[in-house]
């Protein structure tokens, strides 16, 4: 272990040579040479040092091409663990993920997070605590999505309508009071974007719009595989995009005619509770157990339920018409569908599709696919866990603390270094 820290140029030049094995665009010594036009001594002393480390590991020699063969090297994927969560309005999940993002293990909990942030953490750090013990691990880092707008530099969440009560609350610095670990916190539809960009089927690398209806509504956008944030982390707000002059139609935001007035699960309640003589079902639900919820309305509409059905319908052509929008706009290669709203049935993808597709511009949508989301819900903790995998291999990061072997201490120059 060195007993001093590396220049900022040799902490990047070691990271870069690892970040070229690790996604497999140079596999050899000779092919980390040609990437990075670094003589042989440089290359092999710090592939050593990543081999020491247990980052990196040799395997079988390459195919031959007409000289000596090389010793194909592998990333060490299994070396370090990072952990992942997706904190919703009335749901949680946590993984454990090893450093290629793939998920070990996975644990749900329904809860209302409303005006509680701090009893929220205390849930989701149980479920990491739960994780831990089971798969034996230790997190090299977090990555944590929540339901809200979130400025990703300082890790605090802005005004968010749907979690009252977390304006401005760190969980960044909640977390890192915990654990000697870097923590990075985005949006959850960034993550559920970022999700899908990497792992959804079919995987085709193009430019990505992720549409969340669920209790909220909203989307992200990962072109060439980097999230787009905006300039202040708002981007993909779209809930509180003004939709309808209604008055009467006033959002959790404090504003009227909002998209997520009309098409969230929240919305989708008041609606069917102001018309309920128009359907016995949800008003025997609402008698059963004293409240209706948006999973209530879904269901009553998969089974037929005209009054849900309406409801349901009318809030995907809304959100259809919103997204050609988007598509006009960024022009991306894929719309996936995600969240609650999946639960319904096919209908909801087939009527927004039929709504993109009248609305968009020919050009938009010549090549353009929409399909639904594909990693069983899993998209946003897979992206947390990927987001924590990308800060920490960024190449100007993995150089800061490969010779001890793993980030722990490190937290705060590996978030300053990632913009934080």
């Amino acid at each position: 272990m060195s007993s001093s820290s590396p220049s900022p140029q040799d902490a990047y030049v070691h990271g870069r040579l690892i970040n070229l094995v690790r996604t497999g665009r140079a596999l050899t010594r000779p092919a980390l040479e040609q990437q990075t036009g670094l003589g042989r001594k440089v290359v092999t002393q710090r592939v050593q040092q990543a081999i020491d480390v247990g980052l990196l590991e040799d395997g079988d020699l390459a195919p031959s091409a007409g000289g000596r063969p090389s010793r194909l090297l592998r990333f060490r994927s299994e070396a370090g663990h990072v952990y992942a969560g997706m904190v919703g309005a009335t749901e949680m999940n946590a993984s454990v993920a090893t450093l290629d993002g793939t998920l070990l293990a996975t644990l749900h909990e329904d809860w209302d997070a409303a005006s509680r942030p701090e009893e929220t953490l205390e849930v989701l750090d149980r479920l990491f605590t739960r994780l831990s013990r089971r798969t034996r691990t230790e997190p090299w880092a977090f990555g944590i999505g929540v339901a809200g707008p979130v400025d990703f530099a300082t890790g605090r969440l802005v005004d968010p309508p749907i979690l009252p009560g977390w304006d401005g609350f760190s969980v960044r610095s909640w977390l890192r009071e915990r654990y000697d670990a870097p923590v990075w916190v985005d949006n959850d539809v960034n993550l559920m974007a970022l999700g899908e960009w990497h792992r959804g089927e079919p995987r085709d690398g193009r430019d990505l719009l992720y549409v969340l209806a669920d209790e909220g509504v909203g989307a992200g956008l990962v072109s060439r595989g980097a999230v787009f944030r905006g300039d202040t982390g708002a981007a993909g707000d779209i809930g509180h995009v003004q939709v309808t002059d209604d008055p009467s139609l006033t959002c959790r935001c404090g504003q009227t005619g909002c998209l997520e007035a009309i098409t969230s699960g929240w919305g989708l309640v008041r609606q069917a509770a102001a018309r309920l003589d128009e359907s016995p079902a949800l008003a025997a639900r609402l008698a059963e157990r004293g409240q209706l919820t948006a999973q209530d309305v879904g269901m009553a509409a998969r089974d037929g339920d005209p009054l849900a059905s309406e409801l349901v319908q009318r809030a995907t052509r809304v959100i259809g018409m919103t997204v050609a929008n988007l598509v006009n706009f960024v022009n991306p290669g894929t719309v996936v569908v995600g969240g609650g709203a999946l639960r319904v049935g096919d209908a909801v993808v087939r009527t927004l599709e039929e709504t993109v597709r009248r609305r968009v511009t020919r050009l938009a949508g010549q090549r353009l696919a929409i399909r639904p989301a594909s990693l069983d819900f899993r998209e946003g903790v897979t992206g947390a866990a990927l987001l924590a995998v990308e800060q920490l291999f960024d190449p100007s990061s993995v150089g800061l603390w490969v010779e001890n072997g793993s980030p722990l201490g490190h937290a705060v120059p590996l978030q300053r270094v990632a913009g934080q």
